[in-house]
């Protein structure tokens, strides 16, 4: 495992979401594992950390989903925008290995059995909380964070941390193809 990956403390997992970047849903379960690119994740709760994401249910990731019960948010880099896009144009339901076609490599979790995506900036390891009239209704799925990672050259100290010129940074999709680079920070003080 690459040495700048760290554990992030389940309380501030929310903040690798908070910003609303684009993800990877990577599920697994009998053999099969896949990957899709999902723009509607976000946060939920605090404590116990809890997520929402919506995942279609044409898609193959879905079926390992609802059959594991688990899968993993990974916030892609900008430098993976092309394979983000593969992984949201493709089924993986006609590939045999959807993540190795999306030019995407795999990275053990550590508390679920989907595998984590190698090169992303974060990881939220996700087990289903059953509400079944939730995905059958709308396509949502919501999700206690049981294990999240980030790689310590941009999330430090529970927060991001991006340079301000190069770097990896995180990635939002637009549409048609088109995304946005997470863009530099700002801190305001707090009024008193």
């Amino acid at each position: 495992m690459r040495t700048d990956i760290h554990p992030v403390p389940l309380d501030r997992a929310y903040r690798l979401l908070n910003h609303g970047p684009v993800t990877l849903v990577s599920s697994a379960h009998a053999g099969r594992d896949d990957v899709m690119a999902a723009a509607w994740a976000m946060p939920l709760d605090f404590m116990p950390p809890k997520v929402v994401v919506i995942i279609d249910r044409s898609t193959f990731t879905r079926t390992l989903v609802e059959a594991s019960g688990e899968f993993v948010l990974n916030i892609p880099s900008s430098a993976q925008a092309a394979a983000v896009l593969a992984a949201g144009s493709g089924s993986g339901r006609e590939q045999t290995d959807k993540i190795a076609a999306c030019g995407l490599q795999r990275l053990p979790a550590e508390r679920v059995g989907a595998p984590r995506i190698a090169g992303c900036l974060g990881w939220l390891e996700c087990r289903v909380l059953p509400e079944p009239e939730n995905p059958r209704r709308h396509d949502l799925f919501i999700a206690e964070v049981v294990a999240a990672q980030a790689d310590a050259r941009v999330f430090r100290d529970g927060r991001w941390q991006f340079a301000p010129e190069g770097g990896p940074r995180t990635l939002h999709y637009v549409a048609g193809g088109a995304f946005l680079e997470t863009g530099r920070s700002i801190t305001v003080e707090s009024p008193r």
